[in-house]
C-alpha cells in the first residue's frame, strides 16, 4: 500500500471516499459495471454489522430463511405500486438453458412478491400468526450511477417479512424494527441516527407507511440507513395471505418488511473517517490492536516477539480482537500509516526499550498524534485496552453527534432554506406542503425531506413554505 496522502475531505469528498475505500483494502472494482468485489477486510467490517443484528433479530422472535433469486415476472406486477416503483432498477432473464423462458424471471430486487406467495401458503389460521421472518440475502437493481457500498447494481442485505392479525400489531412490528436498526446504527456502528417517517413521495412502493434511520456523513450529506415498511394489506390482498379468525371467519393479514443492506459500510467510511483513512468503531473493527513489533537485530527481535506473542495471547484470551504485524521489509513508520489508513482502533508500539522497561506504546486512531499516545506497563494492560476501546467507541459516537447537531439549521422561510442547503446544511422546519410542493423544494434546492423526526418540539408553526399551519418538522437534506 502507498504512503501518499489521500485527497483531503474537504477538496473533494467523493474522491476521499473512492480512494479510502480501495486504499484501506475494503474492496476493489469488477469486470461487472455497477459492481464491486468485497475484500475480506470489508466483508468483515460487513460481518460485524450482520452478527449484531442477527443476534437482535433472534432476540425479538424472528427466524432466519432463504427465498429463491429468481422472482417470475408475473409476481412482481401484482402490486400495482410495486412494480411502478421499481420497473426502471429490474434486471431480467429471458434467456437459461439455450433456451427462450416461458416467463422472464426477474432477479431478486426485493423479496416481498415471492414471500407473500409463500405466506399464502403457510398461513392458514390466526394459530399461524404473527409470522416472522428474515432472510439474509443479495439483491440486484440496475443503478445508472453507483459508488462502491453506497449504491451498486448489486448489494448484500437483510430482509425481514412479517405477517400479523391486525394492523396494530403490523405497527408495532415495524416500530420495533426500527429500534433494533437505531439501536446497532449507534452502539455498535457509533452513528447517531434520527428515526422518523418518510414522506409519501419517500415511501417504499406498496407501503402504507416507510420509517427510517437517517445520519449525516462528513460532507454533511444524509445517508438513508434502514427502512422499516408497514405493508398494510396492500400485499396481502395481491397474494391472498388470509387467516381464519377464532370466530370462523376470514380475514387478509397485515404485513411488514425492513432491510438494511452493506450500505452501513460506506456509513461507516463517511460518518467516522478522517483524511489519514478510517476511523473504526471498536465493536465493528476486523481488528480491535494491531501489535507493531519494533527491532533492529536478530537479539533484539526474539525478546521483542516474545513480549508481543505473550500480550498477543492475553488479549487474545480476553476477548480482544488482536492482530500481530509480522511483515518484514517494511518501515515502522509505513505500517503505522498502513493501520491508520485502515481505521484500526490501537496501536500497539513494542521495541527493545519497551521490553526493558516492562511497557507499551498505545496510540489511540481517533485522536491524532502524541495527544493519542500513552506508554502503559505491559501488567494490567488488558484492563487498559478494554477500557480504551469502551471509550474509543463512545468517543466516536459523541464526535459523530457533535458535528450532526451543529449542521442542522432551523429555518422559516424559503430563503432560508435554500440558504441552508446551498451551504451544506441539513434544514429543519414546519412542513404542511402537497407532494407538488416537496417536488418544488426538491427541484429549486436539490433537498429532500428525509424524514419527519419521531421526536417533535410539540405545538404548531407555519409550513416553510405553504404558510399553513402544521403539527410537524420535517428535515430537509441533500442525500446519496
Amino acid at each position: 500500500m502507498s504512503e501518499q496522502a489521500v485527497t483531503a475531505q474537504s477538496e473533494d469528498f467523493s474522491r476521499w471516499y473512492n480512494e479510502i475505500v480501495y486504499r484501506a483494502d475494503l474492496a476493489s472494482p469488477s469486470p461487472v459495471r455497477g459492481c464491486v468485489i468485497i475484500k475480506p477486510y470489508g466483508y468483515e467490517i460487513w460481518e460485524g454489522i450482520k452478527a449484531g443484528l442477527d443476534r437482535r433479530f433472534k432476540e425479538t422472535g424472528h427466524q432466519n430463511a432463504y427465498f429463491p433469486l429468481f422472482i417470475p415476472e408475473s409476481y412482481i406486477k401484482r402490486e400495482a405500486e410495486h412494480v411502478e416503483g421499481f420497473s426502471p432498477e429490474l434486471a431480467v432473464v429471458t434467456h437459461a438453458g439455450g433456451k427462450e423462458l416461458d416467463e422472464p424471471l426477474v432477479v431478486r430486487p426485493t423479496s416481498e412478491t415471492v414471500i407473500g406467495e409463500a405466506f399464502s401458503d403457510w398461513i392458514q389460521s390466526y394459530r399461524d400468526l404473527p409470522l416472522l421472518i428474515n432472510q439474509w440475502a443479495n439483491v440486484v437493481r440496475w443503478e445508472l450511477r453507483t459508488r462502491p457500498f453506497l449504491r451498486t447494481a448489486e448489494f448484500l442485505w437483510q430482509e425481514g417479512h412479517t405477517a400479523h392479525a391486525t394492523h396494530d400489531e403490523a405497527e408495532a412490528e415495524t416500530l420495533q424494527m426500527l429500534d433494533v436498526y437505531a439501536d446497532c446504527a449507534m452502539n455498535d456502528a457509533a452513528i447517531p441516527v434520527i428515526k422518523g417517517e418518510k414522506s409519501r413521495m419517500e415511501r417504499f412502493a406498496g407501503a402504507l407507511r416507510t420509517y427510517t434511520i437517517e445520519a449525516m456523513m462528513r460532507d454533511k450529506r444524509a445517508l438513508q440507513c434502514g427502512t422499516s415498511h408497514n405493508l398494510g394489506q396492500n400485499f396481502a390482498k395481491a397474494f391472498d395471505i388470509r387467516y381464519l379468525t377464532e370466530e370462523n371467519a376470514q380475514r387478509y393479514c397485515w404485513t411488514t418488511s425492513w432491510g438494511l443492506s452493506t450500505r452501513m459500510v460506506g456509513a461507516v467510511v463517511m460518518t467516522h473517517g478522517d483524511d489519514k483513512g478510517l476511523r473504526l468503531p471498536p465493536k465493528l473493527a476486523p481488528y480491535q490492536v494491531v501489535i507493531v513489533p519494533i527491532y533492529k537485530s536478530d537479539e533484539q527481535r526474539g525478546a521483542v516477539m516474545d513480549a508481543v506473542e505473550r500480550l498477543s495471547r492475553s488479549l487474545d484470551s480476553a476477548g480482544i480482537r488482536v492482530h500481530i504485524d509480522r511483515r518484514e521489509g517494511q518501515s515502522p513508520g509505513f505500517k503505522f500509516n498502513d493501520w491508520e489508513m485502515r481505521g484500526v482502533p490501537v496501536r500497539m508500539e513494542i521495541g527493545p526499550r519497551d521490553v526493558e522497561k516492562n511497557n507499551a506504546v498505545l496510540a489511540r486512531r481517533d485522536v491524532p498524534g502524541r495527544a493519542g499516545k500513552q506508554f502503559v506497563s505491559q501488567d494490567g494492560i488488558v484492563d487498559v485496552l478494554q477500557s480504551l476501546l469502551v471509550d474509543i467507541q463512545r468517543s466516536l459516537l459523541e464526535d459523530a453527534r457533535a458535528f450532526r447537531d451543529a449542521h442542522i439549521q432551523d429555518v422559516e422561510t424559503c430563503q432560508q432554506l435554500e440558504e441552508a442547503v446551498a451551504a451544506g446544511e441539513w434544514a429543519r422546519a414546519w412542513w404542511a406542503g402537497s407532494d407538488d410542493d416537496e417536488l418544488k423544494v426538491k427541484d429549486d434546492t436539490g433537498a429532500t425531506i428525509r424524514c419527519f423526526p419521531f421526536e417533535q418540539p410539540g405545538g404548531a408553526g407555519a409550513c416553510v413554505l405553504t404558510g399553513r399551519q402544521s403539527k410537524r418538522i420535517a428535515l430537509f437534506a441533500k442525500a446519496y
